[in-house]
């Protein structure tokens, strides 16, 4: 079982970065959960969502010692670090949050998702690039899964997005090696 905490601020796509999974949780046969939490404020407030994708049924969808946290902003880092499982990991957005020090028993990995976005040309695809790492890291659903799932997320009018959301994963990936 994997509980998976995503946040950042609104806007940012943790949201959307929950729903691919569970889509993806599904389309290989998993059991999933996804609980959505926002802040007061419509856009750029803060948002997470806890994921859960288990191959065997899920006795709670609340995630409170997460083995993943995805985080966007630097105030996502410092409300979930300490509750990252022993062993868990880290992925953050370096391109957003400048520190130096984090927990030593955990596996941390900064990813440079805006910059990484902006060389792409859409400045809305870094929680892609963080998505390629997670993806590559931890395996915890295909690939081939959340791309598929992009479909379902992305609406119609935005399938022109696919092909650089696609490369924006595969540049996240190259990130899975580069351990802190």
């Amino acid at each position: 079982m994997a509980g998976i905490i995503l946040a950042g601020f609104g806007g940012q796509g943790v949201m959307s970065m929950g729903q691919m999974l569970v889509y993806a949780g599904m389309l290989d046969g998993k059991h999933v959960s996804w609980i959505p939490s926002y802040g007061p404020e419509m856009r750029g407030g803060t948002a997470n969502c806890s994921v859960v994708i288990s191959d065997e049924e899920i006795g709670s969808p609340l995630v409170t010692q997460p083995e993943v946290v995805v985080a966007m902003n630097a105030p996502s880092v410092d409300k979930f670090e300490a509750t990252i499982k022993k062993g868990g990991i880290l992925f953050y957005n370096s391109s957003l949050i400048e520190r130096d020090s984090f927990r030593d028993d955990i596996t941390v990995i900064g990813v440079p998702g805006n910059e990484i976005a902006i060389e792409l040309g859409n400045s809305r695809i870094a929680n892609m690039v963080l998505m390629g790492t997670l993806l590559a890291k931890t395996k915890v659903v295909k690939r081939e899964s959340v791309v598929e799932a992009l479909k379902k997320v992305l609406p119609d009018h935005r399938h022109d997005l696919l092909a650089v959301n696609e490369t924006a994963m595969e540049r996240g990936a190259e990130y899975a090696v580069k351990d802190r």
